[in-house]
């Protein structure tokens, strides 16, 4: 059996890779095998190891890049919004929308609080409150862009609900996952049965 031309480094969801055949290294962000393919640590990483039959070992990084190749070499799985759908006009709002999903979060500044063992689990709240509050407004913003229904931009399934999801799932498996809307709830229901 021919194996697969791709290697995904990182987390299954953390990939968007599920139009593709590929291996997976499974590790979290910033351990040694991220660094290995990594220069800063991050996930996911797609290692591509041939191109047009040509031996390659290529390590492609960010989620954008490999979200864009993906769709490039499998264009018949296509994840991307037509204007129409939801409240796009043009596909480029998908691609912001995903930016905007990708940048922002508590779970980092939490878990740092946490590992630093310096404050005491009651006085972590006060600490990463202005973050918090960001990510309300941000949620609250981006909820807004969102269809009223389904996945973000409505009935058709896109790269933006994937970049949000994991913003979400991080952000409900710790306390302050609280402040989700009952549409941002919703629509993670749907996510999770895919």
């Amino acid at each position: 059996m021919t194996p697969p031309l791709y290697t995904i480094i990182g987390t299954l969801l953390s990939t968007f890779t599920r139009s593709i055949l590929f291996t997976q290294v499974r590790c979290v962000s910033h351990s040694d095998t991220a660094y290995d393919n990594h220069s800063f640590g991050f996930l996911p990483t797609l290692i591509i190891h041939e191109i047009d039959g040509e031996t390659v070992d290529l390590n492609l990084r960010e989620s954008v890049a490999i979200a864009r190749y993906i769709d490039k070499v499998a264009p018949e799985l296509n994840l991307h919004i037509s204007p129409g759908h939801g409240k796009v006009i043009i596909e480029e709002q998908m691609w912001e929308f995903a930016s905007l999903a990708g940048a922002h979060g508590v779970v980092k500044p939490r878990v740092a609080a946490t590992d630093a063992v310096k404050l005491t689990d009651s006085a972590i709240p006060e600490q990463i409150k202005p973050a918090v509050e960001y990510l309300g407004i941000l949620l609250g913003k981006m909820e807004e862009l969102m269809a009223d229904e389904g996945y973000v931009f409505g009935s058709k399934l896109s790269w933006a609900d994937f970049f949000l999801f994991l913003l979400l799932a991080d952000l409900k498996a710790i306390p302050e996952g609280e402040l989700l809307s009952r549409r941002m709830l919703n629509w993670m229901e749907e996510m999770n049965k895919l």
